[in-house]
């Protein structure tokens, strides 16, 4: 997968990850419970790591644990806020891609519809030929479309290009000037240019701009008042906590403020409002079974697996094995600045949320991704 913006930081220690493979729930035993100090030794866990700020939100039936750890400003004891902001970076896929398969349902679009028929003469030239790239296979990463997302290699170049802003339209015209990576549904590769292409198709379909469709398909029906489009300001409502790059030997970066609001991450939400959406869409509520169970249709995914063994991918969503049997659903989200990851259980009652205000640049990064998927399968495995 290539470095960008949103994703070069996390892949960057992939190599290494290949080298210390962690198996699913490394370190995690099924519990007869977890509590809430259960729940405050994890997000411990992962703030002694090197992690500034955590917050954590476990729910079941209702019933909420909360845990945060660290600071919500780097070389202070502010408190990070229980239910703050943060940007969600790709967990913002789970949300166009239920918004994609809302429209397949009321029949505006099929998954084996082409990019050709949906958006025609958007794919084409260099090799690339939107008549053999389909709606699932943007959904899914598997369209052999260069990603031609902006990524950047240094420090220097984030800080410099941060407000840069650009249109889903351009990055899309960018990809068609390349080759495709492979030949389309021969391969799996993640892919923030495709989903978006997925946000002009949603707005071809509507005649709305696909975060307005998020705000009135998704949003509005489950009351997620505090999950919003990012697009609007370069900054993160409070309360929240800042995000910082850490790249040692260099001192903390904040990088809270940037722009950022397109259909790949575009999404700034809480523990509460994020578990809300994942245990309604997992619980049926967001979408009819036939398209809930496309969405679970998985594919084998090289580059995910060798971070979380046993990883597989769908249409905006991906499963993980638990320690205790079984699987959950999730989606993550990494943003220089802010690591999002999620957990929900294949019924949908119980889910797990976990925002980082830190992305790691050194070995530490594999400790705090262990720390975090821990955190989730004992929540998960417990009963």
């Amino acid at each position: 997968m290539r470095p960008t913006y949103r994703a070069a930081l996390f892949t960057a220690v992939t190599a290494a990850v290949l080298s210390v493979a962690l198996p699913a729930g490394a370190g995690a035993t099924a519990r007869p419970g977890y509590g809430r100090a259960d729940l405050q030794r994890d997000v411990d866990a992962i703030k002694e790591v090197g992690t500034i700020g955590v917050q954590a939100r476990v729910t079941d039936r209702g019933e909420d644990l909360v845990a945060t750890a660290g600071t919500a400003v780097h070389g202070t004891r502010r408190p990070v806020p229980a239910n703050g902001y943060s940007r969600i970076a790709s967990t913002t896929k789970t949300f166009v891609a239920t918004v994609a398969l809302q429209l397949v349902a009321e029949g505006r679009m099929s998954l084996d519809d082409t990019v050709e028929k949906l958006l025609p003469g958007v794919v084409r030239g260099n090799g690339n030929d939107g008549d053999k790239i389909t709606l699932r296979m943007l959904l899914q990463h598997t369209s052999g479309l260069y990603d031609a997302y902006p990524g950047y290699g240094s420090i220097e170049e984030i800080l410099e290009h941060r407000y840069d802003r650009f249109t889903e339209a351009e990055i899309v015209a960018k990809a068609v000037r390349h080759k495709p990576e492979f030949r389309p549904g021969a391969e799996w590769r993640y892919n923030n240019t495709g989903y978006l292409l997925i946000s002009l198709i949603i707005e071809k379909a509507t005649g709305r701009p696909w975060h307005k469709e998020v705000a009135a398909r998704v949003s509005k029906p489950l009351g997620l008042s505090r999950t919003l489009w990012s697009g609007r300001s370069n900054e993160v409502p409070k309360p929240h906590a800042r995000g910082y790059l850490v790249m040692p030997p260099a001192k903390p970066v904040d990088l809270t403020s940037k722009f950022d609001g397109d259909a790949a991450g575009g999404l700034i939400s809480t523990t509460a409002d994020t578990g809300r959406f994942l245990r309604a869409l997992l619980g049926g509520k967001l979408l009819p079974a036939a398209q809930l169970a496309q969405m679970k249709k998985t594919v084998r995914a090289p580059a995910h697996e060798a971070v979380w063994p046993g990883a597989r991918y769908g249409l905006g969503l991906s499963s993980r094995p638990l320690s205790c049997g079984g699987l959950y659903w999730h989606h993550g989200g990494d943003d220089y600045g802010y690591k999002t990851r999620t957990g929900v259980s294949a019924d949908g009652r119980r889910s797990v949320v976990v925002f980082m205000s830190t992305q790691i640049g050194d070995e530490r990064s594999l400790k705090q991704e262990k720390a975090a998927g821990d955190l989730i399968d004992r929540a998960l495995c417990a009963s």
